[in-house]
C-alpha cells in the first residue's frame, strides 16, 4: 500500500483527535494504583473516549474485547483487561486509540504501580527516552531508519532489548496504514521522510533479549516471566519544520 500523506487540514484534525486522546490518557493514569483493575481503567477509558465526541478505535478492531490494551509486567502489547486487582510493584503498560471527526489518534504509557523497583524505573524511563531519540530524529528528508537506529542505539546503550517482534505504523483515516515503523534498523535505510507523512511511534523494551510469544487467548504477548516490558507510543506528523506531536507532551 502507498504511504499516505495528509494535508494540513487532516494533520490538524489529526491533533484533535490526538488533544482528546491525551485526556483519556491522563484520567487513566490518574486512577492506576494498587488495588484498581484493568477492567475498571478500561471502563474509565471508554466513557471518557466517548464524552469527548470520540469513539474507542481498539474495541473490535480486528476482534479485540476491549478500549484499552492493558499490558502488566511481562506482558508487551495486547493484554485484555482483567478484573484482578493490581498489586504494588508491578507495572502496567496501557495503549488505547480512538477515532474523532474522521480521523485516529493513537499512544501508549507505561505506568508503575505503587513502589516499583529501580531496575523497573529505569526500565520505563530509558523506553520513553528511545521514544524521544526516535522522534528528534524524524526529520523531514531524512530516512525512516534514522528513526529506527535512534530508538534502537538509545535502548541498547543502556542495556536493554527492542521488541523485534511488533512495530510502529503509519496512522491517518484508519488506525493502520504504511508504513511499518520498526524500533530497530539502520541509518540511512527505508523510505524517505516527507511532510505529510503520519507515524505512530511506539518503542517496545525489554528487560533481555527473549522471543515475545502469543498466549492462547490469540491477543496477550508475553515476553515470559520475569522479562518486565515497557511501552511508549505517541502519533506523530513530520511537518516542513520537523516532527510535531500530536498526542502527549514533552
Amino acid at each position: 500500500m502507498p504511504i499516505v500523506l495528509k494535508r494540513p487540514v487532516e494533520v490538524e484534525r489529526m491533533a484533535e483527535a490526538g488533544a482528546r486522546l491525551t485526556e483519556v490518557m491522563d484520567l487513566v493514569a490518574e486512577a492506576v494504583r494498587p488495588g484498581v483493575s484493568a477492567l475498571e481503567l478500561d471502563r474509565i477509558a471508554r466513557e471518557a473516549i466517548e464524552a469527548r465526541g470520540a469513539r474507542p478505535a481498539f474495541l473490535g478492531l480486528y476482534g479485540f474485547p476491549a478500549t484499552i490494551c492493558a499490558s502488566p509486567n511481562e506482558v508487551v502489547v495486547h493484554g485484555i483487561p482483567s478484573e484482578r486487582p493490581l498489586e504494588e510493584g508491578e507495572i502496567l503498560s496501557v495503549d488505547m486509540g480512538l477515532f474523532y471527526d474522521g480521523y485516529a489518534a493513537d499512544m501508549a504509557r507505561t505506568f508503575p504501580v505503587g513502589e516499583v523497583s529501580d531496575e523497573a524505573e529505569r526500565l520505563i524511563r530509558v523506553t520513553e527516552e528511545s521514544f524521544w531519540a526516535g522522534f528528534d530524529a524524524a526529520q523531514p528528508g531524512a530516512r525512516l531508519g534514522d528513526v529506527s537506529a535512534a530508538i534502537q542505539k538509545h535502548v541498547e546503550d543502556a542495556g536493554f532489548w527492542v521488541v523485534r517482534e511488533f512495530v510502529g505504523h503509519g496512522i491517518g483515516r484508519e488506525m493502520h496504514e504504511d508504513p511499518q515503523v520498526p524500533n530497530f534498523g539502520r541509518p540511512g535505510l527505508g523510505p524517505k521522510l516527507r511532510p505529510g507523512m503520519t507515524l505512530a511511534i511506539e518503542p517496545m523494551v525489554t528487560l533481555f533479549a527473549a522471543p515475545v510469544v502469543v498466549l492462547d487467548d490469540g491477543w496477550t504477548a508475553s515476553s515470559g516471566r520475569g522479562n518486565l516490558a515497557a511501552h511508549y507510543e505517541n502519533t506523530v506528523a513530520i511537518t516542513e519544520s520537523g516532527p510535531r506531536l500530536l498526542t502527549g507532551r514533552r
